[in-house]
């Protein structure tokens, strides 16, 4: 069993930066390939970012490329999303997850979901 907890959303304003981070629990979190996903009000939660097991491999959602960075810290257990340049239209609830095996962009192929972190962005 893995467990997720999500933290650093909050209110920014557009231009602005957060770094979004995800703590895991359990010992095979360097197993796990990871993604981040949003959720805004009224819409299908979509793909963020993913990245591998090892990190060197990562993809972009191409609403958020050149903008959002996903990192991971394996000592750390950890799974990070840098956002710069925010815009109010990334304003939606993220969330992080884990997967065995390679990461996806389908949110059904995750076994573990974080409960969430609210980012809002204003003009």
């Amino acid at each position: 069993q893995v467990q997720l907890v999500e933290s650093g959303g909050g209110l920014v304003q557009a231009g602005g930066s957060l770094r979004l981070s995800c703590a895991t629990s359990g010992r095979t979190f360097s197993t796990y390939a990871m993604g981040w996903f949003r959720q805004a009000p009224g819409k299908e939660r979509e793909f963020v970012a993913r990245i591998s097991w090892s990190g060197y491999v990562t993809y972009y959602a191409d609403s958020v490329k050149g903008r959002f960075t996903i990192s991971r810290d394996n000592a750390k257990n950890t799974v990070y999303l840098q956002m710069n340049s925010l815009k109010p239209e990334d304003t939606a609830v993220y969330y992080c997850a884990a997967k065995t095996g390679a990461s996806s962009e389908r949110p059904y192929e995750y076994d573990y979901w974080g409960q969430g972190t609210q980012v809002t962005v204003s003009s």
